[in-house]
Parts: C-alpha cells; structure tokens; sequence
C-alpha cells in the first residue's frame, strides 16, 4: 500500500439507484482492489444483501456490510465538498466532461482535506439531470466510439486512475484548503433561490434555467465555508422586514 493510502479514505463511490444487486456487490469488489472502502448506495429500498455479497466475494464482503444506504442523494452527499458525476452522454446543461485521468488533477490537491464523491448512475440511463446538479465536474471514459461500460467497469477504471494518481502524483502536488460541503452549498442555495424569487428575478418558466446557471457559476468557485455563510447572511439581510421597508 502507498504511503498516501489514507488519502483514499477521502473517496466514496456513490451508487445511484442500481437496478442490480450484484452490480452493487462487483462495485465494491472493484473498490476494494484499489483500496477503495466507501460505498454509498442511493435508492428506494435497501437492495438484497445476499446478491451484493455473492458478486463481492469473501474479499470485499465487508464493505458491503458497512456500506451507508439513502433513500435521498442530497442527504448521501452532504458531507462531500467535491463531486464527480461519470456519464458518456452529452447535452447541454451537462457541462463539458473529462477524462478520469483529467478529473484526477483536478481532485488530487483536494484529497488531504476534503471528502469527494464520485457518482454513478443506474445501468439503464445513468445519472439524471437532476442528479447532476449536485456535481462540481463530470467525467467520461474515452472509448473507440463504442461507450457500453458495465457499471462495474466504469468504477473499477475510475477507482484504477484514484489508486494510480495517489501513488505516483500526489507527492508532487500542494494541498488545497478544505472547502465548503455539499450541505453547506445547498444551505446557500436555499437562500440565493428564495432571496431570487423575493424579488421575482426567477420567472416560472425560466426557474429551473436561472437555477442550474447560478449553481454553475458557483459551482465553478472553491467556495469555503466562511463564504457559503457570508452568501446567507446577505440573502437573510436582503429578506429582512427592515430592509424591505427601507425600500
């Protein structure tokens, strides 16, 4: 093991609404060979957990066993300051994808201090709109033009490129500082959504535009925590009785 294995402590890989127990248990097996052990499920209920074991063999059968399970994705993120959503298709609300190995990069000065997510999507139609949203960066395997990767596979070729980098590159690379999590950012966006609607700037039919565009710019910032707070606290101020009587 590196002498940076505890770095990988700083990594889940998120499963969002797997059809397939044993895709849940091939996941974790994949993980556990890059010394990977978070895994986080996402979904109704809670898959069969006799399937998941027998795909994750004897070897990774811990980490289904203390795999964390939710019902909702925003409350599985929130202790996640970035988040990766791996998806091959494209749009435009989807932003520009990278790489695994380019996503690695980015990710690797934020490792010492901050927890990172990596999401997947359920094997049929991978991650929605919706799903993304919550996402900093999206990655893309490159394939031949060819992209029909099992849900095992895309995450045993992302944990690889964790586990490479970690090894050969991040002593090389100078910490970033911990950054605000997922629930703080969502806090904030509570309040820049509500403030916006106060003074009607959010339109019906364009909400969801002037939404997705807002958590993009911010999402393009390494907000801290201090900054997410400062961002509410102008929101609270803007809402406040005396404020709208000054008007």
């Amino acid at each position: 093991m590196p002498q940076n294995h505890h770095l990988l402590d700083n990594i889940a890989i998120v499963l969002v609404n797997p059809k397939y127990p044993e895709n849940i248990g091939s996941a974790a097996r994949a993980a556990w060979n890059m010394g990977i052990t978070r895994i986080i499920v996402v979904a109704n209920e809670y898959p069969n957990h006799e399937r998941m074991i027998k795909l994750a063999t004897h070897n990774a059968a811990h980490l289904i066993d203390a795999m964390e399970f939710h019902e909702n994705l925003g409350d599985a993120l929130q202790p996640f300051s970035r988040i990766i959503g791996t998806t091959a298709r494209k749009g435009k609300h989807r932003g520009p994808g990278n790489s695994p190995r380019d996503i690695m990069k980015i990710i690797l000065p934020l490792l010492p201090k901050n927890q990172i997510a990596f999401l997947f999507g359920a094997e049929d139609r991978g991650l929605t709109n919706e799903d993304l949203k919550y996402c900093h960066f999206r990655s893309a395997i490159p394939t031949s033009g060819f992209s029909s990767l099992n849900l095992a596979q895309a995450v045993a070729i992302h944990c690889y490129e964790i586990f490479h980098a970690v090894i050969h590159e991040q002593k090389e690379i100078s910490p970033k500082p911990r950054l605000a999590t997922s629930y703080e950012v969502e806090n904030m966006f509570k309040y820049v959504e509500s403030s916006l609607n106060q003074i009607d700037f959010l339109r019906e039919k364009s909400h969801d535009y002037y939404m997705l565009n807002i958590r993009q710019f911010f999402g393009r910032m390494e907000l801290q925590s201090k900054e997410t707070k400062l961002i509410q606290s102008i929101c609270r101020q803007l809402q406040s009785p005396q404020h709208n009587d000054k008007k």
